[in-house]
């Protein structure tokens, strides 16, 4: 493929995105995230604050709609695959690896799904791509200001996902493992780049401190317990995982690259396999205490596509079209599914249903319901109800979150006394007191799809007692 078919084929993908993430629904992760751009935070309890603002540069062009919550998706996934494209032309200069790199990244399903739904991973694999494409460039230039690029990058990618620390660790272990490397390390400019990445993260760092080190430790404990016994189907839940989100032909040729970066050893290649290997060592880690969730690992796939097409370009070339091939129609048919669900799946097995479907019919019937019942506000404990009502639900409603994590936003509060409908899943008990009195159990109703029930929740109407933490994230109108 010629460089100038690439740029339109990228430019036609990168259309195509728009228009799906202008009609597949929001998931409940985007729709909580959109909640954070309502209230804008340098710190949430869950995780690192850029993808509040991302959302909120979407939104002020095209309002709340699905378009605007992901405007940046598809956009950041060009941008991303550009300086991939870079960082391979810098890197293994003589092999035309980075547009190799980059048709293989945009192959992966991971990245065509993560093109169209917005969450942290999305600026987190922008701003990784992007360190290390500054980085590369380093390499090719050995002009030291490219360090200072490099570090504020790093520093968004840790603003995107605490993950984003992982990029600087493999490529401190670059520098000090390279000849070149420690002697660059003797001059000022990497360090100055390293504490920029600390002064674009500062602020982050300052709400954790003024929050008790909420959102710090609730990411660092995710591995406090150990499950040995869970360890061997939390692996094998993770390789089928990621068989499934690289595709089968794109991770064959990314390990076949990953082995012969270890094999030939380069400072190309070491730097790629290491930004690679450092979080793959984390997620290993992680496999100890609890299950790997399927999205994590994107942030390896930009050095495993380098390694592919720079540290083993003959047999890439060589099977880079099938496998693109294979990537590109699951992407094609998951697409399809999120948006019209072509294949007779039943609702309960379907991803994209339990994912996406249902969430407006479920708002709509429970604004009828309070209408019914004389009540003004609905609320909920799980975070993806209260975040996809608080986008659906009729704007003559109050949503409210109850429990923990909405002590963390700056909203405010019920009232003691209150009444609302409360809204929970099934599988969940039944609402008690002290949290609340004179629970009337209203009935089951179902989010849907093509009249299958997906996932089904109890109806409550209660009064808050006060004794849990609450916010209200959107006030009646």
């Amino acid at each position: 493929m010629t460089p100038r078919a690439w740029l339109i084929l990228l430019a036609a993908l990168t259309a195509l995105r728009l228009i799906v993430a202008a009609i597949v629904p929001l998931a409940p992760d985007e729709a909580y995230y959109w909640l954070w751009s309502r209230h804008l935070q340098p710190g949430y309890f869950d995780d690192s604050p850029l993808i509040a603002w991302w959302i909120r540069i979407g939104t002020s062009v095209f309002g709340s709609s699905m378009l605007g919550i992901r405007l940046l998706s598809p956009i950041s996934a060009a941008i991303g695959s550009l300086l991939l494209w870079r960082a391979g032309e810098d890197l293994f200069p003589a092999r035309n690896a980075g547009l190799m790199a980059a048709v293989l990244l945009n192959a992966t399903l991971l990245l065509n799904a993560g093109a169209i739904i917005t969450t942290p991973d999305t600026p987190l694999l922008l701003f990784w791509t992007a360190t290390l494409a500054a980085v590369a460039r380093w390499h090719a230039t050995a002009d030291d200001r490219w360090w200072l690029a490099a570090g504020i990058a790093a520093g968004l990618a840790l603003d995107a996902k605490y993950t984003g620390l992982l990029i600087l660790v493999a490529i401190g272990l670059w520098l000090l493992t390279t000849p070149a490397g420690r002697a660059a390390l003797a001059r000022p400019l990497p360090w100055l780049g390293l504490a920029l990445s600390f002064v674009v993260f500062a602020p982050v760092i300052l709400w954790n401190a003024d929050h008790g080190w909420a959102s710090f430790a609730k990411q660092g404990g995710r591995s406090a317990h150990l499950d040995l016994a869970g360890a061997p189907g939390h692996l094998a839940g993770l390789i089928g995982s990621q068989i499934g989100l690289v595709t089968p032909g794109v991770i064959v040729l990314m390990t076949i690259g990953l082995w012969s970066a270890l094999r030939r050893r380069s400072p190309a290649g070491d730097l790629v396999a290491l930004t690679v290997l450092v979080p793959g060592a984390v997620f290993a880690e992680h496999i100890l205490s609890g299950a790997v969730q399927p999205n994590w690992p994107a942030i390896m796939i930009p050095g495993a596509a380098l390694a592919a097409a720079g540290a083993a370009p003959g047999i890439t070339r060589r099977f880079i079209t099938p496998a693109a091939a294979l990537g590109a129609a699951m992407s094609a048919l998951v697409y399809a599914q999120a948006i019209a669900a072509p294949l007779p799946l039943p609702v309960a097995r379907d991803p994209t249903a339990l994912q996406l479907a249902g969430w407006r019919g479920l708002a709509t019937a429970l604004g009828a319901l309070a209408r019914a019942h004389h009540v003004d506000t609905i609320g909920a404990v799980d975070y993806g109800l209260v975040a996809e009502l608080g986008h659906d639900a009729s704007r003559h409603l109050a949503v409210v979150g109850i429990g923990a994590r909405w002590q963390y936003f700056a909203r405010p509060r019920l009232r003691v006394g209150q009444t609302l409908l409360l809204i929970a899943p099934v599988y969940l008990p039944t609402p008690v007191a002290p949290r609340f009195t004179r629970i009337v159990f209203l009935g089951t109703m179902a989010r849907r799809r093509a009249g299958a029930a997906i996932r089904s929740y109890n109806v409550f109407e209660v009064t808050f007692m006060g004794h849990a933490q609450s916010a209200i994230m959107r006030a009646a109108r």
